[in-house]
């Protein structure tokens, strides 16, 4: 740009022009933002796998006009110096500003990076590229099909690391080993056992669907909840669902999904009624939840309670049954028919978790009835209300209107914030005269 200082407005003017214009420049921080936009997103990283031809690659600068040249000519002029002092990795075009009103000035219109090594250089990434490199090359030794992967979800790669190559050979293992019928114990691979296992399930799953073009093949995470595909490897989302055929838990979902041997989940009940014939004198009863739910119990009563002390704690009461679930662990009343002929009592915590596991318990065996979830208890117990960590914001279909509205009261912080009763804090004889049959 030339030197010559043109005639200018006020001196006040000109600050101004500066504050609203110069702000809006793309200065080499600005430029750097949107180089680190396009790693962020895996799309420097994506081109280094697949060139798009999209290198030699302009990317435009919001630069002076020539009104802002009038106004403030040196801001103008810093600008432009920074950029050209920041040019290397990129080279600058410039455009002609300002013929008619301060005189011919070029200044950048657009910087130009010659080559995608150019832009991740500019963003110091270089060394995460390289390993990068490294890892899809390793990738493809194992087989042709899976820098496919690699390509669609970079960041992952990177993230992965060696473990990347090791759910590489899980996947691979398992397209050439269908339905092994063992264990996941059993694989004998280098560097895999369970724990691996349970925690690379989707990317696993990933792989083995580039790689395996097999109708019943699913990658689970190929539709992430944000739509993108470097999602994080495992959601946060506690797994609630019932009602799935496919599996109670992810681990149980990944282990039938591709043939392998699953531990059965268990259920944990104790007969309350002593003149119940069971087991010798035992009345405390673990059983898979394949033979609970073809038990024939002289039972009209069940009592479920996530807590494992009321569980234990609970007196003698004829014809009823108390069972334990953990959390969302009731998932194995959903085969067990003979329920449907019994009333069922459901003990949670005053929380909105605790009536979500309620509206799901619902979803199963409708005609659950809850006890110890009134706001008549939740005020009653002032003294030992807590926090809830995580209040759950899940609209809940199966709660009649009183369990409705103290949802919604929970949710919406009426009581105050996030205010939750645990069941084990509830009164004891509190609870005993609630839970008395005809109570």
């Amino acid at each position: 740009m030339p030197k010559r200082r043109p005639e200018g407005p006020e001196p006040s003017l000109r600050g101004l022009g500066r504050d609203l214009r110069a702000e809006a420049w793309t200065t080499v921080a600005g430029l750097r933002a949107q180089s680190l936009k396009a790693w962020t997103s895996g799309a420097l990283l994506r081109e280094l796998l697949e060139p798009s031809g999209a290198y030699p690659r302009r990317r435009s600068l919001k630069r002076p006009t020539a009104a802002a040249l009038l106004t403030d000519y040196a801001a103008a002029q810093r600008w432009a110096a920074e950029l050209f002092g920041g040019a290397g990795p990129y080279e600058l075009e410039t455009a002609e500003v300002g013929r008619r009103t301060v005189g011919s000035n070029r200044i950048p219109a657009a910087a130009v990076f010659a080559t995608v090594e150019d832009e991740i250089g500019f963003v110091g990434k270089s060394r995460e590229a390289a390993r990068f490199r490294e890892l899809a090359a390793a990738l493809a030794g194992l087989d042709p099909l899976l820098p496919d992967w690699a390509a669609r979800r970079p960041l992952k790669l990177l993230e992965l690391g060696p473990d990347a190559l090791t759910a590489a050979r899980v996947a691979l293992w398992l397209r050439d080993n269908p339905l092994p019928g063992i264990y996941v114990r059993q694989l004998g691979l280098p560097g895999v056992h369970t724990k691996f296992i349970e925690r690379h399930r989707q990317v696993i799953d990933q792989l083995l669907a580039a790689v395996d073009q097999r109708a019943d093949v699913v990658d689970e995470a190929e539709a992430d909840a944000d739509g993108s595909v470097d999602a994080p490897l495992e959601t946060a989302e506690p797994d609630v669902a019932l009602d799935d055929g496919a599996g109670r838990t992810p681990a149980a979902r990944f282990a039938r999904r591709h043939g392998f041997l699953h531990p059965p989940e268990l259920v944990r009940f104790r007969i309350l009624d002593p003149e119940i014939p069971a087991l010798g004198n035992a009345r405390d009863i673990t059983v898979t939840a394949e033979a609970f739910s073809t038990l024939q119990l002289p039972v009209h009563t069940v009592i479920a309670t996530e807590n494992q002390v009321n569980f234990l704690a609970l007196p003698d009461r004829p014809g009823t049954l108390a069972l334990y679930g953990a959390g969302y662990g009731f998932s194995s009343l959903r085969d067990a028919a003979w329920l449907r002929d019994c009333e069922i009592l459901y003990w949670g915590d005053i929380d909105t978790h605790g009536f979500r596991i309620l509206d799901q318990l619902r979803a199963v065996h409708p005609h659950v009835e809850s006890v110890l979830m009134d706001e008549e208890t939740l005020l009653a117990h002032r003294h030992a209300w807590g926090t809830e960590p995580s209040p759950s914001r899940a609209t809940l279909t199966g709660l009649p209107a009183e369990e409705s509205a103290l949802y919604d009261a929970l949710g919406n912080d009426k009581y105050g914030p996030s205010v939750r009763l645990e069941q084990e804090l509830v009164n004891w004889d509190w609870a005993l005269e609630r839970l008395r049959p005809g109570g």
